[in-house]
């Protein structure tokens, strides 16, 4: 009878821990998957200049260890302090667009103690002539 009671007690025991092992560590979330400016035209150009937002949905602090961005886009500021989990950060940028027609595709690249360890915000869109 010791014997069930003791396996009984250690299946509840792993499956405890199996359980509370599952939501670990500290999570990256965009608060938006991408920006899409749409279609802007040449003669209405938009503000370029913007602030990325995310939150930490982990139960562990969120370290950024490097922000980079590509092409023409550049990184303003971002949070060096640990984002707490509940916590939302910011990233701000700016880039340049060139007044002429062209496709809108830049991104922002966070490498932090998330797992997967790299994320990538993404905005779009399209520059035309009216």
């Amino acid at each position: 009878m010791k014997n069930i009671v003791l396996l009984l007690l250690a299946i509840v025991m792993g499956m405890s821990v199996a359980i509370s092992q599952e939501n670990k560590g500290p999570e990256l979330k965009w608060n938006l998957e991408r920006y899409d400016y749409g279609t802007v035209y040449l003669d209405d150009m938009p503000e370029t200049k913007m602030d990325i937002k995310f939150t930490n949905e982990g139960n562990e602090p969120l370290v950024l260890s490097h922000v980079r961005a590509c092409c023409g886009t550049r990184v303003h500021s971002w949070p060096r302090e640990p984002i707490m989990p509940g916590d939302e950060g910011k990233i701000s940028i700016e880039f340049r667009l060139a007044p002429r027609a062209q496709r809108i595709s830049r991104t922002v690249t966070v490498t932090s103690n998330a797992e997967p360890t790299t994320s990538i915000f993404r905005i779009v869109g399209e520059v035309a002539e009216r």
